[in-house]
Formats: structure tokens, C-alpha cells, sequence
């Protein structure tokens, strides 16, 4: 009997295994470290003593100090405080109006949403054709009474890295808060919070091998920000709420292997990226890169498949042992474009072809030629049955026609 596979996990964006150096850290602070970090006595200030540890880990990833890290419970958590924080900090100032691009993450697309609600006017801006969006078109966008600019680091579905330092310099300029939701790009290409000239970033744990339910809003001194959750003095009246003590030792050490590993997994993830986009290329007719003349994150690629929904080839690789994510979201049964795609100008079929496929620190050669061997049969009988469908959806589509004529 012939062994199965191993399957092969190509979808690091989504989450990261957790580093087995991070497990063993959470595994300790969860048996050592239990006192709640407030308490004055020997179990509480233990305990926050790995708090101070861990966020000086933070702290150095991203290039700030200790004092600007404030602990969240993610990614999410961080844009909205960043977001929902600023916005009502400037509101008395008659500052009604915000400014982020139409690519972000539903974590900060849908907080605008929230705050359009509630009487602001936010204006979104559209990429170029690459993903890219421009720095005269964010500057465009501007108004006296904007707040505040939201503009991801790099994006979660194509890679691609946005001009944050040129859009940051046009927004101080003019004195507008800036906000960075780098949870993709923190841990895989270096990240310097001065160097690109933000007043806040957001970083997620389980997005560099740390713990789910873990992240960080970095907060440059002096930041007007409002706290968004009320309670007690933690996180210096920033963020209420007994901390995760546990969760948070995990981010720091996740955070200081990030640091240690970053230039060398970089490099290795770029080839790697570089050998499964030819090989799909060469081998798969009908396919093409998105995002593929802008600047990117290593580990990303967001490839279309012609003739093809990409749910389905998604299904199909993951019944032959593949992970990966689609270019679009499948929602009640009903494929959805990707509104990233879609904000790139792309034809209605090209935002929902599209699979994402994001390596990691493990993946290796022989698992990328693994999936560049699968692929080329399992499009070939997709786009056969599709090709077999199109009649029959047509003869449907007619004889519904005639029925309400």
C-alpha cells in the first residue's frame, strides 16, 4: 500500500503554525506566570515582567519603543482602536472625515463603514491596475477637515506593498493622523515604524507564528487617541481589560524570531514564490499573476485561472492535499468577486478566478513542484466540465426567458 501524502499548507496568510518555540513560552507562562499582571505582590509583578519583555520584543520589531506598544486581542481589534480612537479624538475639532483606500482589510473597510454611520464622510481610493495605490490620488483625496488616512502596508490578497512613507509625508503635511494596518507585512519584509513616518500600525500574532487572539496597536507618543475599551488602568488607560499574559509572552517571542529570521526567510520564501508562479505559468495555459508589476510581499502570489470559478479549484486542491485560499469570498452558497480585484478594474470573471497561494516558514521546493504538478490535470478537467456546462446553462437561461415573456 502506497503511503498518502503528507498535505501541503499553502496558505499562510490566512494563519501560521504556531513556532514550537512559542508553544513551549505560552505552555510556561500559563504554568509559571498566572498572577495578574496589576497586582502589586511577587505573582503580579512576575507577571508583568513578562509583559515589559515581551513588548520590548514588539517594540523592536516594528522599530518603536516599549512605551508605544498597547496589546489587543488582534489584528481587528487594533484597526478599529486605531480607527474608531483617532476619529473620535478629532471629532470636536469639526475633523468629520476619513480617507483609506478600497483594498484594505474588512477590518478597516467595515469601521468606516460603522463611523459613515455615525455621520462621518470617508472617501476611498481606488489602486492602480498592479494593486498599487498612488500617492497623488490619496493626496487627491484629502480635505480640511480630514482626520485621519488608513492605508494598509501591504495587502492580504495580492502582496502588494503600498507607498505608506510617500502617502504618510502628503498627510502630515497637511496634518492629518496616519494609520498602517501592517498585519501582513510585519515578519515577512522589514517594518520600521519611523521609516515609514505613521502615527500607528497594527500587527497581528497568528500572522507570524504566534498565538491566535494576539496583537498590537503601536502608538507613536502623542497621538491623539481616544480609548475604545473602558475599564480598568491597563495598557496605561489605553486598553482595559486583564491582560493575556500567556498570549502576549507568545507575540514576544514570535516577535524576536521574526526579527532574528526575517532577511534569510524573505529571500527563501521570493525564490520559492518565483519557481511556483513560472512553473504554473508554463505548465497551466490561461493564467496570469495579479499584482504581478508591483512591488510584493515575498510569501504572496494571486494567480487567475481562466475558464474557471476558482471555489471549485480551490475544492479540488484540497481534495488532492493542497491548501490555499481563493481571490474572493464564498458566502451562503454564492461566490462573491473579490473586492480587491474588482477595485483593480478587473472584468467580473478575473476577480473571481483567482486563487491565493502564501508560503511559510516550512514550505518547501518539493512542496511547490508538488502543487505545480497537480495543477496543470485538475484545470483541464474543470475547465472541461465548464466548457460541457455552457450550453446547458444557456438552453436554462432560454427557455427562463420565454417563461416571463
Amino acid at each position: 500500500m502506497v503511503a498518502a501524502r503528507p498535505r501541503i499548507y499553502l496558505d499562510h496568510n490566512a494563519t501560521t503554525p504556531v513556532d514550537p518555540d512559542v508553544i513551549e513560552a505560552v505552555a510556561a507562562a500559563m504554568r509559571d506566570d498566572f498572577g495578574n499582571a496589576s497586582s502589586v505582590h511577587h505573582f503580579g509583578q512576575q507577571a508583568k515582567a513578562r509583559l515589559d519583555d515581551a513588548r520590548q520584543d514588539v517594540a523592536a520589531l516594528v522599530g518603536g519603543a516599549l512605551t508605544e506598544v498597547v496589546f489587543t486581542s488582534g489584528g481587528t481589534e487594533a484597526d478599529n482602536f486605531a480607527l474608531r480612537g483617532v476619529a473620535e479624538a478629532l471629532e470636536p475639532l469639526g475633523k468629520r472625515h476619513l480617507v483609506t483606500s478600497s483594498i484594505e482589510h474588512e477590518a478597516v473597510l467595515n469601521t468606516m463603514r460603522a463611523l459613515e454611520r455615525r455621520g462621518w464622510r470617508v472617501t476611498r481610493v481606488a489602486p492602480d491596475r498592479d494593486g498599487v495605490v498612488r500617492p497623488d490620488a490619496i493626496a487627491a483625496a484629502f480635505a480640511d477637515d480630514t482626520a485621519l488616512l488608513s492605508l494598509m502596508h501591504a495587502n492580504n490578497e495580492i502582496g502588494t506593498l503600498q507607498p505608506v512613507a510617500e502617502c504618510a509625508a502628503l498627510a502630515h503635511a497637511r496634518g492629518i493622523v496616519v494609520h498602517t494596518d501592517a498585519v501582513q507585512s510585519v515578519g515577512k519584509v522589514p517594518v520600521d515604524v519611523r521609516a515609514l513616518d505613521v502615527d500607528l500600525l497594527s500587527l497581528s500574532g497568528h500572522k507570524l507564528y504566534g498565538p491566535k487572539g494576539i496583537g498590537a496597536l503601536w502608538i507613536r507618543r502623542g497621538t491623539r487617541l481616544l480609548a475604545t475599551m473602558t475599564g480598568g488602568k491597563q495598557e496605561r488607560s489605553r486598553r482595559a481589560g486583564t491582560e493575556n499574559v500567556p498570549a502576549i509572552v507568545g507575540l514576544g517571542v514570535a516577535a524576536r524570531l521574526a526579527s532574528s529570521r526575517l532577511r534569510a526567510e524573505a529571500t527563501a520564501q521570493a525564490q520559492l514564490r518565483d519557481t511556483l508562479e513560472q512553473g504554473i505559468l508554463a505548465r497551466v495555459p490561461g493564467t496570469h499573476v495579479n499584482g504581478a508589476g508591483a512591488e510584493r510581499v515575498p510569501n504572496t502570489t494571486n494567480i487567475g485561472f481562466e475558464g474557471i470559478e476558482a471555489e471549485s479549484l480551490l475544492i479540488a486542491l484540497d481534495l488532492d492535499g493542497f491548501a490555499v485560499s481563493t481571490g474572493s469570498a464564498c458566502s451562503s452558497g454564492t461566490l462573491e468577486p473579490s473586492h480587491v480585484l474588482k477595485a483593480m478594474g478587473l472584468p467580473l470573471h478575473d476577480t473571481q478566478n483567482a486563487l491565493r497561494l502564501s508560503l511559510g516558514r516550512h514550505t518547501t521546493k518539493a512542496e511547490i513542484m508538488a502543487i505545480v504538478d497537480a495543477l496543470p490535470p485538475l484545470v483541464e478537467r474543470l475547465r472541461a466540465l465548464t466548457d460541457r456546462r455552457q450550453p446547458q446553462l444557456a438552453e436554462s437561461a432560454s427557455r427562463s426567458t420565454e417563461g416571463t415573456a
